[in-house]
């Protein structure tokens, strides 16, 4: 594979925070598209959201010049801006460090643009995973 860009949108959602939960992410690489999508019975908006770009990143096997679009500030701020001092102070008192320290060693293997994007803005590709993380919900609450 010749062109490694990958451009990646994920989004969280929670029913109740905490509550049950859904992540859902889209991957586009060469004209090709993939979506992925799950739910948590017990969780929170911002492990959903962490879960989103964690899981799209395991998706990818190679190093890739990716540009991930988020609406979680949550995410984007702590991966380019917070992280830093987390890493220095050996992640002592890091909520939802399990998910903090595996995003960012899948980051450590591609150069990653981070965008925030405003939720609910028109946004299509942020749009269209919030969908996805409605639908998971959807589906799992239709089969309880």
């Amino acid at each position: 594979m010749q062109n490694n860009s990958v451009i990646i949108y994920s989004d969280g959602a929670c029913r109740g925070n905490p509550g049950i939960g859904s992540w859902a992410a889209t991957l586009e690489y060469q004209g090709q598209r993939k979506e992925i999508s799950g739910v948590v019975t017990d969780t929170t908006n911002n492990k959903m959201e962490l879960t989103a770009v964690i899981k799209a990143l395991e998706c990818i096997r190679w190093r890739s010049n990716i540009i991930v679009y988020t609406d979680s500030q949550y995410v984007q701020k702590g991966i380019t801006q917070w992280i830093h001092n987390w890493r220095l102070k050996n992640w002592h008192k890091v909520k939802n460090v399990e998910l903090w320290q595996q995003l960012d060693s899948l980051a450590s293997g591609h150069d990653i643009s981070w965008q925030w994007v405003n939720g609910h803005s028109g946004n299509v590709g942020n749009e269209y995973v919030d969908f996805l993380c409605n639908k998971a919900l959807d589906k799992w609450q239709a089969q309880q």
